[in-house]
């Protein structure tokens, strides 16, 4: 793999294998001259002949034949045409209409529901001239979805508006791509749902999926279906003379890493650690757990044979940990026996500040490893730390930053405290965080006035102690790998060990400082024990000299 991230690194001795691999994917499909004004005359031109005497309910005729064709079409070929409702979930109803020839191949189901579209607004003028611009609401319109079998891509799905210019979405799935690829064949590879649960080489599997990345194939794809499924509205001789070609970009993405336990028992062990370390580092306001029907295993093995009956359940209890950053998510979640599944999700490619054309997919992939990466790496920085000797000293100290000279970091300040729970949480959002997303925490956190100015003295203190630094070129700060593994040491000390310890000392009123001296050794050693056990507990190991 090109990446080796810190939490597969740290558990690697428990890992069977691992794989990553583009989930869901959604391309849009749209006509470039039919989203200006000047290109939208030019092509109803082309189409009719001339452009006078336009008007929107011409554009509704267009419509009108869309749908009418297509619902002859389906009647003729016995090719379902379903009504949903707004809202309902098309693709489940599709997936019960899946034809069970294996070798089956084109279309085998069509929705139409309504959704929301930008349209062209005609507002007539004298002499018979018009003018066109965009509708200042979005319209509720047919949307027709074509779900079709592909050789290559298994499932898929393609939604066309009714209207013009014809806006579609094109929607694919990374894991049938990769089920279907020849060198997929030669693997042994276990698959339920979406997911492979079981395989003899991560890497070789990593690398199949990786082809996906290959450029022109999803442009192809594009291609091979869309115009069959535009005919209902122009047919290719139409298509041709009007000039209307689609191009694609990518807006949604679904990219995930797949780790392979050893053994059930020892998936559920970490993961259900690691969940109870984590949250209250960063401010994961609830989990969701889906109980199971089963209990996972100690050794690898197949589910056994017979009939039950399941009623909307998962095998074995499902954990989501979950964060929202915008238009990001980031998940975390077991799946199946032995299988934990990271999935970083972009609701808008957008929100990656990169070329978003087919031809630059590899870009938005590369993209999508980093932040994956970063995600990674924050978990086992969240629950497994490292705390060297007179580490506590140097965050004390006095620092100097250029001519100025800053004070050290009281480890008894509330607000320091707050400060370190801040940065922790805001580590794990991908691209970093800005001196208003820390006042607003701190805020919260002191209840108190926090401005951006107090953020920015404060993280100095940070940068100077290389807890937090900025990013280049940018007005963001992130927290740093070292950084992360400080904080939490020192808050599971302060905020969890130090109290307990003291707690149950303070509560043995029996201990007698006049006893012989032996004694207290013995006491002080019985305290040095349950430090260690508490630093195995939350992950702290002390650093080698």
């Amino acid at each position: 793999m090109e990446y080796t991230d810190s939490l597969s690194s740290h558990y690697s001795e428990l890992l069977e294998g691992s794989y990553d691999c583009i989930d869901r994917l959604v391309l849009n499909g749209y006509c470039p001259m039919l989203h200006n004004p000047g290109g939208f005359r030019v092509w109803y031109r082309n189409y009719t002949g001339n452009d006078r005497g336009l008007n929107e309910a011409k554009l509704l005729r267009l419509s009108g034949r869309f749908k009418r064709r297509l619902e002859a079409f389906c009647k003729s070929e016995k090719i379902p045409f379903v009504y949903c409702d707004v809202g309902e979930r098309k693709h489940e109803l599709a997936e019960g209409l899946i034809p069970s020839d294996g070798d089956f191949e084109g279309l085998f189901a069509v929705f139409c529901s309504r959704a929301t579209a930008r349209l062209w607004s005609v507002l007539p003028l004298p002499n018979d001239k018009y003018i066109l611009k965009w509708k200042s609401k979005a319209s509720y319109v047919n949307h027709f979805y074509f779900h079709i079998m592909d050789k290559e891509w298994g499932h898929m799905m393609i939604r066309i508006c009714s209207y013009p210019p014809f806006f579609a979405q094109i929607v694919l799935n990374g894991h049938e791509w990769v089920e279907r690829r020849e060198e997929f064949q030669k693997l042994d590879v276990v698959k339920v749902g979406n997911c492979f649960t079981a395989y003899s080489d991560g890497e070789a599997l990593s690398k199949v999926a990786w082809t996906i990345k290959s450029k022109g194939q999803l442009e192809e794809v594009c291609n091979r279906w869309i115009y069959k499924c535009l005919w209902f509205a122009l047919d290719e001789e139409e298509r041709k003379r009007s000039g209307f070609r689609y191009q694609y970009s990518t807006y949604q993405v679904e990219y995930s890493r797949n780790l392979l336990f050893q053994r059930g028992t020892e998936l559920d062990q970490m993961y259900q650690g690691m969940i109870d370390l984590t949250r209250w580092h960063t401010d994961l306001p609830k989990l969701k757990t889906l109980m199971g029907i089963h209990q996972r295993r100690h050794k690898p093995g197949s589910v056994s044979s017979g009939l039950e009956v399941r009623i909307d359940r998962p095998d074995y209890n499902l954990t989501i940990f979950k964060f929202h950053f915008d238009r990001l998510t980031l998940k975390l979640y077991d799946k199946g026996e032995r299988t934990l599944r990271a999935e970083v999700v972009v609701h808008n490619a957008e929100v990656l500040k990169c070329r978003r054309s087919l031809c630059y997919f590899e870009e938005i992939v590369n993209k999508l490893e980093e932040v994956m990466q970063h995600f990674m790496n924050s978990l086992k920085f969240a629950h497994v730390s490292l705390m060297g000797a007179g580490k506590l000293e140097e965050l004390t100290s006095p620092t100097q930053r250029g001519q100025r000279r800053l004070a050290g970091i009281n480890l008894a300040d509330k607000r320091m405290l707050a400060l370190f729970e801040t940065v922790l949480a805001l580590s794990i959002k991908p691209g970093g965080y800005t001196l208003k997303e820390v006042a607003e925490k701190m805020s919260l956190k002191l209840g108190l006035e926090y401005s951006t100015r107090n953020a920015s003295y404060d993280l100095k203190k940070l940068r100077g102690k290389n807890v937090v630094e900025k990013i280049p070129k940018s007005r963001r700060y992130q927290t740093t790998a070292n950084g992360a593994e400080k904080i939490i040491a020192i808050l599971a000390l302060l905020q969890k060990q130090l109290p307990m310890t003291l707690s149950g000392l303070d509560s043995n009123h029996n201990i007698n400082l006049r006893e012989p001296q032996q004694e207290i050794n013995h006491l002080y050693g019985k305290v040095i024990e349950s430090i260690k056990d508490l630093n195995h507990y939350y992950g702290i190991h002390k650093l080698a000299s």
